[in-house]
């Protein structure tokens, strides 16, 4: 995915400069920086920075017997993405199969997913 231009990384920390999208598998990050990473699908979804899944990630860790909401629809197939959308020039929005499309994931929340949950790019 071609990236708006973007000025080099600052106080604002690494930026990308490529997104490549494999929409049953995930997103592999290049960063500026010249660090890469893969994030599956599975997690963006699960690590989504929406307000709905930032209060169940919340609701799970003080109970572990929170019921999870059902996905519905399309979700009984395989999860998968349905679009990359940018987000001015600090983000982008992805949307999934399952419908949920309230997450906007920034620069800043993307790194730290890649450095907490990714893999090597080339081992993805």
């Amino acid at each position: 995915m071609a990236l708006p231009e973007l000025e080099p990384h600052g106080a604002g920390g690494p930026r990308p400069v490529h997104l490549d999208v494999a929409r049953e598998r995930g997103v592999t990050i290049r960063w500026d920086d010249g660090k890469q990473a893969f994030l599956d699908v599975r997690t963006l979804r699960r690590q989504s920075p929406s307000a709905d899944a930032r209060e169940l990630r919340s609701s799970m860790a003080k109970n572990p017997f929170t019921v999870l909401p059902s996905s519905g629809g399309a979700a009984a197939g395989a999860l998968t993405i349905t679009a990359v959308e940018p987000i001015g020039h600090y983000a982008v929005r992805i949307r999934f199969s399952d419908g949920h499309d309230t997450g906007i994931y920034s620069w800043k929340y993307l790194r730290e997913l890649c450095e907490n949950h990714g893999k090597p790019a080339d081992s993805a």
